[in-house]
């Protein structure tokens, strides 16, 4: 399977070309029920889940026993009500045998202003993490923040009872020792990422920013490992797995969208390092 190389073509058609297990993490944000029909058809939210589970096997089949899955994804709304099809998803998929790890919400700092009679604004996606296995890759330290100046200030005057492990009143075995906390300086992040939308990339209708995969990519793989997206649209997994020294693979059915993409890559300067464009 040529790397760094984006297909034009259904997903299900690029992974036929995989070998089993040579994929280290896969992330995408596909097309939500019944959205950009004129670009791909649209799929109804009550077909959308058995439409998803063929793209999901073969999902399964190409990642590595060890590789994690994170789809980008947020239910619509259908006349007046949000649609379960993102729950039964989350089900069927465990049934298909996938592990929900863990769910991230993106957060957008900027969302889209305007009224709606039954409810707010819509300000966050779901970024949902699958694996193969309890046992994953995950390289906690490459994602750290630093530690916040409120709890710098907090740990500047230490009660005793805050040096000594506190249990959990609910008996659940958690407890917390606020004292261990001085002298750190990076911790790990919740798992809420604020992030803008992408204002800068006027190419595709919904283009995930650059940070969202960025901040995957370093969580869930390592240099020279490969990231494939089965909806590349204008490029951004590519371009941001490039620029973290990794290979990557895309599908993307518009042809419209693949030139973009194909032109976005051109001019990256962390491309031509990879590889000829051609």
């Amino acid at each position: 399977m040529e790397k760094n190389k984006i297909y034009n073509e259904d997903c299900l058609e690029t992974m036929k070309k995989m070998d089993n297990e040579s994929i280290d993490f896969i992330i995408t944000s596909p097309l939500y029920a019944d959205r950009r029909k004129s670009t791909y058809g649209g799929i109804h939210p009550d077909n959308y889940v058995e439409w998803f589970l063929k793209i999901s096997n073969e999902i399964k089949r190409v990642l590595k026993s060890k590789g994690s899955f994170v789809i980008n994804i947020k239910e619509n709304v259908v006349d007046g009500e949000r649609h379960t099809y993102v729950l039964e998803l989350i089900i069927a998929l465990r049934k298909q045998g996938w592990l929900w790890t863990e769910e991230y919400m993106w957060h957008k700092k900027n969302s889209f202003p305007g009224f709606w009679p039954n409810r707010l604004r819509d300000g966050w996606e779901r970024l949902l993490h699958f694996t193969k296995e309890k046992k994953f890759n995950m390289y906690q330290d490459q994602v750290k923040v630093p530690v916040s100046s409120a709890t710098i200030k907090r740990l500047e005057n230490l009660s005793e009872k805050d040096n000594t492990r506190v249990e959990s009143i609910t008996g659940s075995g958690f407890g917390k020792n606020i004292g261990n906390w001085v002298g750190k300086e990076m911790v790990l992040p919740d798992n809420v990422l604020y992030l803008s939308t992408e204002t800068g990339n006027k190419s595709h209708s919904a283009a995930f920013p650059e940070k969202l995969p960025e901040f995957f990519i370093k969580l869930f793989s390592k240099p020279n490992e490969i990231i494939y997206d089965p909806f590349m649209g204008s490029g951004t997994t590519a371009k941001v797995a490039l620029d973290l020294n990794r290979y990557f693979i895309g599908s993307e059915l518009s042809e419209e969208y693949y030139n973009i993409s194909r032109k976005r890559l051109g001019q990256n300067e962390n491309a031509k390092k990879f590889f000829e464009w051609k």
